[in-house]
């Protein structure tokens, strides 16, 4: 018996009266058996994430929706609420793309576990929910003396590993995962997929995986439909459509994943000078150390320190004392020359993400200093910070935290432009239709009137990069700038920060889990390990000589298509 089928689909947000209906999802059939692992694959923007959404009746009450979708031969339309509350969780799972939309602030990690467990088992009492609860958190790599933070005290991919854990919970026939894995490292990521699809074979549970990477997908689903602009272009067997792909759509996507995980050898030209998409870049020499460069770095980290006390509750503070101190940075020393790409790369949780913001100032170091043009910036003034900030800018993992819901999109990137005066209104307007086409959201005009709620994650995100790039700063610091994007779009958005590098002479710090990206992109990388860099050197030599364990292990674990 079928588990799960979706018959002819067609999905319009609601639209103004004078526009002609647009199907965000637009007659999609698929089916899922008992244990089954679909891959549902496509560019941002496409329909993915609206078909789980659809499929689980989480779509707001005014959005047009036909066809049907069936739940072991139920119609899901047709359940009442107090059914829809069991089936969410009990029967489907869905791991959201942006686990803060999952998450509620106000609620330690460890009241999100047993709540859920509550609400759905009345009977189970709290040493036993808690004792469930820590058991699943520890499938995905959370210790439990993490029990009882708060969600913004994880880093993004500590996050997603929660939201994880909360669907795995309550042992669901099928998990819907809507990018599960965007903001983890290789490593944990692996893991994850790991033990769901470990859990689909010993619970028969079904699994839909939405993804853009098809490295991913490729490793661990069954069969793999293509989606684009709202239509299933493509369904089969994995093996079939990597094999033999046949919509031109696929073979692109498929093309374009390539483009990123095929530096080879004949790459690298004398001296470590590479050609990478199609554009000359910097690197350094074999025979010369970074170090002995004769150019002063545009960025000069020194001993670098950022550390947090966890606050004790009354009952630990009576037996242990002090709180816990977790050390996100400890102790970097690192530097930056102008014009070079320098990758960060790191399981999440190693303080990437937080030695970023404190080189910007956003939260104070502990100890240490940071030289931007060699001016010790650690402890200038917010207005003095405020100034350095026009030539150092940031592209956010999560496009949530820099766009803001009340401003449409040309508002938004056109900000920073006035608030550093450096543009007049109708200038400001020309500039930013002309980075919205830079950055691919096409037509430029239609995209600068809309509001982030009205974009995909990917789009969100090019708009985010347009932002951080509109004034165009020396250094820009990329956390995870293309981990939402799929492989089309992703390949796009790096050769125009290369293209953009060159025109404006830019110079990148650029943190990534992603390690092919970083060898297609980056001069030389930093590999980072619980607040410590455990490695650093030219990109050629990490890749084909890793000296350092960890490093060792996180190329192990990095899927490559190249396998599928």
């Amino acid at each position: 018996m079928t588990l799960f089928s979706i018959e002819h689909l067609r999905v319009a947000y609601p639209h103004r009266s004078h526009e002609n209906t647009q199907w965000a999802v637009d007659d999609v059939s698929l089916s899922l058996q008992p244990g089954e692992k679909m891959g549902l694959v496509g560019e941002s923007g496409c329909g993915k994430s609206t078909l789980g959404r659809a499929a689980m009746r989480l779509l707001p009450p005014s959005t047009q929706i036909e066809g049907q979708v069936t739940f072991q031969g139920k119609s899901v339309f047709d359940l009442t609420p107090l059914q829809m509350q069991k089936f969410r969780g009990e029967a489907v799972a869905l791991i959201f793309q942006d686990p803060m939309t999952r998450l509620d602030p106000l609620m330690t990690i460890g009241n999100h576990c047993v709540e859920t467990l509550k609400a759905h088992s009345p009977q189970l009492s709290a040493k036993a929910a808690k004792e469930k609860a820590i058991a699943t958190l520890e499938k995905v790599n959370i210790p439990a003396t993490r029990w009882n933070q708060y969600p913004h005290e994880f880093s993004g991919g500590m996050r997603q590993r929660v939201a994880i854990a909360l669907a795995l919970l309550l042992q669901p026939k099928l998990i819907v995962a809507d990018e599960p894995t965007t903001s983890l490292d290789v490593t944990v990521s692996a893991q994850i997929l790991q033990e769901l699809t470990r859990l689909c074979a010993e619970e028969n549970m079904a699994l839909l995986l939405i993804s853009h990477d098809l490295a991913m997908v490729a490793e661990y689903c069954d069969r793999i439909g293509v989606m684009y602009n709202g239509k299933m272009v493509e369904m089969d067997a994995t093996e079939s459509v990597f094999r033999h792909p046949k919509h031109e759509y696929t073979r692109s996507l498929l093309q374009a994943a390539l483009h990123i995980q095929s530096v080879e050898e004949t790459d690298w030209g004398e001296g470590g000078q590479g050609r990478q998409g199609g554009i000359s870049f910097l690197s350094f020499p074999d025979s010369q150390s970074p170090i002995t460069d004769s150019r002063s770095p545009i960025l000069r980290v020194q001993d670098l320190k950022q550390h947090y006390t966890i606050e004790p509750s009354f009952v630990e503070r009576i037996f242990k004392g002090q709180g816990q101190t977790i050390k996100a940075v400890d102790g970097i020393n690192l530097e930056l020359y102008p014009g070079e790409i320098l990758g960060l790369v790191g399981e999440s949780g190693c303080g990437k993400s937080t030695l970023s913001r404190t080189i910007l100032q956003l939260v104070r170091p502990s100890a240490g200093k940071v030289e931007f043009l060699g001016k010790d910036i650690t402890n200038l003034s917010r207005q003095e910070i405020r100034q350095q900030r026009r030539q150092m800018q940031m592209v956010f993992q999560d496009p949530h935290a820099c766009l803001n819901p009340a401003m449409t999109v040309g508002q938004s990137i056109a900000d920073p432009l006035l608030i550093h005066q450096l543009a007049t209104p109708e200038e400001a307007k020309q500039q930013v239709l002309g980075m919205l086409e830079k950055v691919g959201l096409q037509p430029p005009e239609v995209f600068y009137q809309r509001y982030p709620s009205d974009l995909s994650g990917g789009q969100q995100q090019r708009v985010a990069i347009a932002r951080a790039l509109i004034t165009h700063p020396k250094l820009l610091i990329c956390d995870e700038p293309v981990s939402m994007l799929d492989a089309s779009v992703q390949s796009q958005v790096l050769d125009l920060m290369l293209e953009l590098k060159e025109e404006f002479d830019l110079t990148y710090l650029f943190i990534t889990h992603d390690l092919w990206l970083a060898r297609f992109l980056c001069d030389r990388i930093a590999v980072m390990n619980s607040g410590k860099i455990v490695e650093i050197g030219p990109t050629k030599e990490i890749f084909a000589n890793p000296q350092h364990p960890y490093t060792q292990t996180l190329l192990a674990a990095a899927p490559l298509l190249a396998r599928a």
